[in-house]
């Protein structure tokens, strides 16, 4: 009898292979214990060796990271490593150890909990997420601590095309095994924002995270089917079953293979009309993965991992040197660079000692609510960023404007740095565009008047979407509510994007409804011309922008607004993904 078990899919792909438990691998449940006082600087000694140790393992595993790995995989070893130097995660334990005679265990433990407790108050997803971060660079000290036994060892039995069923991995881990030829992997915790969810989509390996239980529900050895981008997997299936997905695991292999060409052709609809193609950059070292998949420009150029794990805020010129070597990499195409979209509640403890922490911080000081509150934060980056935008097409985008009156205030301060620039006689762009993101209702249905003072829109869907619907979407409780195509939110997006064709401004939609083969078709028929996505997302977008007739889904688009309900709106978008000339 066929087992179904149910997860978050974070990396498409279909997996066959058998299970291999990999267990023993959590050695944060450790206990409080006590040393006695002449045994404190042993146990200092014997801490400082196990943070040693750690880092010889992490600098192991980049050291034989495969050429043909994607080059972004490097960063998620070195934030761990970066983290093994961070006083906030070394030095307080000690500090414990000496004060409290805790165990070295148990003080890295304690550290830990205060640590994950400033994370699980982020409003931010992605940023809440880094708490997977502290678990496994803590995770990797504890297990030379308690003496947890290795992984890759040359005792290792064969990983080949097995899929593996664990706890959690680290991306350290999940490279390990990687290497070792993995077919895919199924863990019990983890979310789709996780550094391992990304590292897995990276390295295009199917993965099911959240699959509570799943150590104990499946067997060691027995045949599993994992579909990654479902969140499903499969133990015990029949003949039948398992031909199906073998058929669809041949099917993506061929269509991954069919996809690589179009790198080099160009984003335009079968009725000739082009579309703009632009990624999403979450750490500098995507560029790579974006200019081999063809992308025109990086729409969306994400900035808060200066500020990560780290206790100083980064200066004007750490921003101008990292800005500059993207801007060369790009060799001339443009970049929209987002100024930090940070909040009291997720910043680092040096720009938000002495706030007030809120009861909601997603309606509370965050992005550019935040900057104007600390023009200290804020100024650097603008600097930076007017600098950098002499050497190449640089653009600025200002995260969550809510009013016209708040982004007065925010025009106005990058004048006054332009008149320091000015008298400092510094080289930059006095004409550089600077943008909004859309991502607040209000904005939305004041596009007009913000389209009149600004040189662009980005329509960030993921917050618009949560923010119109009032639900958080990575709460579980309520995340079935979270729909792209509720009417309501069709209506602010489309009001966008008249507003920015009326000012003669173009409009961008960056989040993640734009990347989707499902909406992009309706996208174009509302208007769209230009979607940022994340990188390995771009050539499936330009597949599906190159089989549309606009013309034709302009037309069926019209009829969204024309009083039909919500359940014709996912017909219609049927209608439109089964319209041969969508094909």
């Amino acid at each position: 009898m066929t087992l179904a078990c149910h997860g978050i899919g974070v990396a498409p792909g279909i997996a066959i292979g058998r299970a291999f438990l990999l267990t023993g691998r959590d050695p944060l449940e450790v206990v409080p214990r006590s040393i006695l006082p002449a045994a404190v600087e042993a146990e200092v000694a014997r801490f400082y060796a196990a943070v040693d140790a750690a880092r010889m393992d992490l600098g192991a595993v980049r050291a034989h990271i495969p050429p043909d790995t994607p080059s972004d995989i490097a960063v998620f070893i070195d934030t761990h490593l970066l983290m093994l130097e961070d006083s906030a995660l070394v030095t307080a334990p000690v500090e414990m150890i000496r004060e409290h005679r805790h165990s070295a265990e148990w003080a890295l433990r304690q550290r830990r909990d205060r640590l994950v407790r400033v994370f699980d108050e982020m409003d931010d997803p992605y940023l809440r997420m880094r708490r997977d971060d502290v678990d496994h660079v803590v995770g990797q000290i504890l297990k030379h601590l308690v003496g947890a036994p290795d992984m890759g060892t040359d005792e290792s039995p064969s990983l080949h095309g097995r899929i593996v069923l664990t706890h959690d991995l680290s991306p350290a881990d999940t490279i390990l095994l990687r290497n070792g030829g993995i077919a895919g992997f199924v863990t019990e915790y983890g979310g789709p924002m996780s550094h391992t969810a990304i590292l897995a989509r990276s390295l295009g390996l199917p993965a099911v995270v959240g699959v509570r239980h799943a150590t104990r529900c499946l067997l060691h050895n027995e045949p599993l089917i994992i579909d990654g981008e479902q969140g499903v997997v499969l133990a015990g299936a029949d003949r039948r079953i398992t031909a199906q997905y073998e058929g669809r695991l041949q099917s993506q292999r061929r269509h991954v293979r069919d996809l690589a060409p179009l790198a080099r052709e160009p984003a335009v609809s079968r009725d000739g009309e082009s579309v703009t193609l632009m990624a999403n950059i979450e750490l500098p070292e995507d560029i790579r993965t974006a200019r081999e998949a063809g992308a025109d420009a990086v729409g969306l150029y994400r900035t808060e991992f200066l500020y990560m794990n780290r206790p100083m805020v980064p200066d004007e010129e750490e921003h101008y040197e990292t800005y500059r070597r993207a801007v060369e990499s790009l060799a001339g195409l443009p970049i929209h660079i987002r100024t930090l979209d940070l909040g009291a509640d997720k910043g680092v403890d040096s720009c938000t000692a002495g706030m007030v922490s809120t009861c909601n911080p997603a309606l509370g000081l965050r992005a550019i609510r935040l900057c104007l509150k600390e023009p200290g934060l804020f100024r650097p980056q603008v600097r930076a960023i007017l600098r950098v935008a002499a050497l190449g097409p640089v653009r600025m985008m200002l995260p969550m404007l809510s009013s016209i009156n708040e982004l007065r205030q925010v025009l106005a301060l990058i004048d006054s740095v332009k008149e320091e620039l000015r008298r400092e006689g510094v080289a930059f762009n006095p004409d550089m565009p600077i943008g909004g993101m859309i991502e607040v209702p209000a904005a939305a249905l004041a596009a007009p008047a913000f389209a009149r003072h600004l040189d662009f829109l980005s329509i960030g869907t993921n917050d618009l979407i949560q923010y119109t619907l009032a639900i958080d979407r990575v709460d579980e409780e309520v995340s079935y509510l979270y729909d792209p195509l509720h009417p309501a939110v069709l209506k602010l997006i489309r009001q966008t994007i008249d507003a920015g064709a009326r000012a003669g401004i173009p409009v961008s939609m960056c989040g993640e409804m734009a990347g989707d083969p499902r909406y992009i078709p309706l996208l174009l028929g509302m208007g769209l011309r230009q979607l940022s996505i994340q990188p390995r997302a771009l050539l499936e977008a330009k597949r599906v922008v190159r089989s549309c007739d606009i013309q034709r889904l302009r037309a069926a688009a019209e009829r969204l607004f024309l009083g039909i309900d919500q359940e014709d709106i996912g017909a219609l978008l049927s209608e439109l993904q089964g319209d041969p000339a969508a094909h």
